[in-house]
């Protein structure tokens, strides 16, 4: 019994000496850490006083100052590749949407940029003779009666609208023609007036862009009644 502890202790032993030889210098195993030939990093403060103040090492450099930002506007800007050197023209006034999309479709090939805008505008339909209404539609039928009474038709009494019991001489599309209308009723002694009647209509245009020499928009756009005009450039 006496023996086997013995053994048992040496072999403890044994093992708490190896265990220590093994692991008692904690750096003898460690690989190095840089691969051969490599200098060793080291922290500003391992190294001696002198070294830590010196300039930086060869190698590193002074990033340098960005380049000065250029903005994507600067190429439209007069006097370098933008507007200068350009000719901004207005066409119109195109009678229908039509017109519009051909000529559009015409100038495509020879026109830097384009666009198409609608206006409304007031236009002469036509030029009305009339009397002025009386105070009352009674009055307004014995003033059509005097009219007769002179040898002067075609007239009719307005019976709603904001003009009631006007007398109405004739509507007119050539101005020409309502003043001869008018002349007449005023030579047998009755105030006639004429007046010009108008309507909002849709006008069509094309804004285009070209070289500064121009584009002979004439021999691609046929469509009655359009003209050019310069503007300014967009």
């Amino acid at each position: 019994m006496f023996l086997r502890l013995l053994f048992v202790l040496l072999v403890m032993l044994n093992i708490v000496a190896g265990a220590w030889l093994f692991l008692g210098q904690p750096y003898a195993r460690v690989p190095a850490a840089t691969d051969p030939g490599v200098p060793e990093l080291r922290l500003l403060s391992e190294l001696p006083a002198q070294a830590a103040t010196a300039a930086p090492a060869a190698g590193t450099s002074t990033p340098a100052p960005p380049p000065a930002a250029t903005s994507a506007d600067d190429a439209d800007t007069p006097g370098t590749d933008g507007s200068a050197g350009l000719r901004c023209l207005t066409l119109g006034p195109f009678a229908t949407p039509h017109d519009l999309l051909q000529a559009r479709t015409a100038l495509t090939p020879v026109a830097r940029r384009m666009r198409s805008r609608q206006e409304q505008v007031a236009q002469s339909r036509s030029w009305w003779v009339y009397l002025p209404a009386p105070a009352s539609r009674a009055q307004a039928l014995a003033l059509t009666r005097q009219l007769a009474a002179h040898g002067i038709s075609d007239y009719f009494v307005v019976g709603g609208g904001d003009q009631p019991n006007t007398v109405s001489l004739g509507l007119f599309k050539d101005q020409d023609n309502a003043r001869k209308r008018r002349a007449e009723v005023v030579t047998a002694g009755f105030p006639a007036r004429i007046t010009e009647r108008s309507e909002t209509a849709p006008q069509y245009w094309l804004d285009l862009v070209a070289e500064g020499s121009g584009i002979d928009w004439h021999s691609r756009v046929h469509a009655d009644g359009v003209g050019s005009h310069s503007t300014s450039c967009f």
